[in-house]
């Protein structure tokens, strides 16, 4: 009984992080919120109702970095989805992956299977995915002391102030769009760490940036970048969309990532390029 009350309190935080629980006309961004006595609690979906099994799709084009016995490295391209979710049930990459790897089905979370961290669709870069439930407690561990290093390029809007620095302000849902992340007193801490690689004047004035996230909160690049009023180029839900230099998709690319291998102990590292599509923009700068 008692494993079922801890698995229906992690599916409600879960939901609750998707902006899916409100109190009174609140959404709700905390799962330490206190409900006061006569408050209506509403839930936009029912978090012990079973869910759809995912079937696995070979047709879904999983670029692999390195695998072996423990965790598999991808290079997720830009545009796909990486797990089931509200408004995109199919061609994912977990779709993908269990085309692939079928036994990740018995690894971590039944909608995510195998998955610790994510990156949003219009994210191209580096993932890693637990093959096993040892190597997902561990991987979930490092994530959680902030032990793994995930580093990103990001190209942004307009001249930064200062050539390096930490952008260190708590994220949490936004109570006017639950699509959206804010940085607000109520959200969860969030450090992210930033240098200036370039800066451009020629066809806008733009700066090209290392991002290294301390802790990995949804959209939390995106989110820190925009609230010091430099979003990242092509970022259409955090107004980095300008009409005199268009994008196909946000300037962001999950580059290098670090950590220490469950099964040998010893730290890994990879690293990938800047795909063709980012290529492309960057060379329209100078």
């Amino acid at each position: 009984m008692r494993r079922r009350h801890v698995a229906v309190t992690i599916l409600v935080l879960a939901l609750v992080d998707r902006g899916g629980v409100r109190v009174g006309d609140v959404v709700v961004n905390k799962g330490s919120h206190r409900v006061r006595e006569g408050e209506v609690v509403a839930l936009a979906e029912d978090p012990v109702r079973p869910q759809a099994t995912i079937e696995p799709d070979p047709e879904v084009e999983v670029p692999v970095v390195h695998e072996d016995d423990d965790v598999i490295v991808i290079d997720k391209p830009a545009g796909l989805v990486v797990h089931p979710g509200a408004g995109h049930s199919g061609a994912t990459l977990v779709h993908g992956l269990l085309a692939r790897y079928p036994e990740l089905r018995e690894v971590g979370e039944p909608q995510r299977p195998g998955l610790v961290h994510r990156l949003d669709r219009g994210t191209s870069g580096l993932m890693v995915v637990a093959r096993n439930e040892d190597a997902y407690d561990e991987l979930v561990h490092q994530l959680s002391t902030h032990a793994v290093q995930r580093v990103y390029t990001a190209l942004v809007w307009r001249h930064l102030e200062h050539r390096q620095g930490v952008i260190d302000a708590p994220i949490g849902r936004s109570r006017r769009d639950p699509l959206r992340m804010t940085v607000s007193v109520e959200g969860r801490p969030s450090r992210t760490h930033y240098r200036v690689d370039a800066t451009f004047t020629d066809p806008v004035e733009a700066s090209l940036l290392t991002c290294e996230l301390e802790t990995g909160r949804t959209h939390q690049i995106r989110v820190h970048l925009a609230s010091i009023g430099h979003p990242v180029v092509g970022d259409e839900l955090y107004g980095g969309v300008r009409h005199r230099f268009a994008t196909s998709r946000p300037f962001l690319h999950a580059r290098a990532l670090s950590f220490v291998h469950p099964g040998t102990a010893d730290e890994v590292s990879f690293e990938v390029p800047l795909p063709a599509d980012l290529t492309a923009e960057l060379a329209r700068f100078s």
